[in-house]
């Protein structure tokens, strides 16, 4: 008897502990290095529309929401003209249709009409076969703009993002640029 409780709770631990393993390998700190490295691209431009679809889907589940928007600016890489819908999860449809997620910009972010940076990087596969542009790291991909001293600002968003601190466009688009030329090196 005491064998099977203490066989019974050797087992409980190494689950308990493969998955706390799990649950913190799904947090990633990425800096801006690691970020450019990653992503696809990166543009600076305003979000001009934004949409929220649902997916029923017979292997992911029913009640997959995404949203999208659509940023029209121009690549920090290249300084090509762009056009680009970024997804990331969750989104009401309606004011009762839909999930929240905490790992989704915040809707002050995501307003038609704001200035930002997004990062991304194309996905075959986002969940429920929803194939597209997704933001890097979701809310940690987007950074909102703001002007200051004649100077356009991109706002950091703290230690362990990839714009941590306040940082002039400027300096942004010559760091990317410069990061952009090194990838895959």
């Amino acid at each position: 008897m005491i064998q099977k409780s203490l066989t019974a709770l050797l087992l409980g631990g190494a689950a308990l502990a493969g998955a706390a393993v799990l649950g913190t390998a799904q947090i990633e700190r990425l800096d801006l290095p690691q970020m450019v490295q990653r992503s696809d691209d990166a543009l600076i431009g305003k979000i001009t529309a934004r949409n929220v679809i649902r997916i029923d889907h017979e292997v992911d589940g029913p009640e997959l929401y995404y949203t999208s928007i659509t940023i029209e600016g121009r690549s920090l890489s290249t300084n090509e003209p762009r056009t680009v819908d970024v997804w990331f999860g969750g989104g009401f449809i309606n004011a009762t249709e839909g999930v929240f997620n905490s790992e989704a910009p915040t809707m002050d972010d995501q307003k038609v009409g704001n200035q930002v940076v997004a990062f991304y990087k194309f996905e075959e596969n986002m969940g429920g076969d929803l194939s597209g542009n997704a933001l890097m790291t979701w809310h940690g991909g987007l950074y909102r703009t703001f002007e200051s001293r004649g100077a356009t600002v991109v706002q950091g968003r703290g230690n362990g993002y990839a714009i941590p601190s306040n940082l002039r466009l400027t300096d942004l688009d010559a760091q990317v640029k410069t990061l952009a030329q090194t990838k895959g090196k």
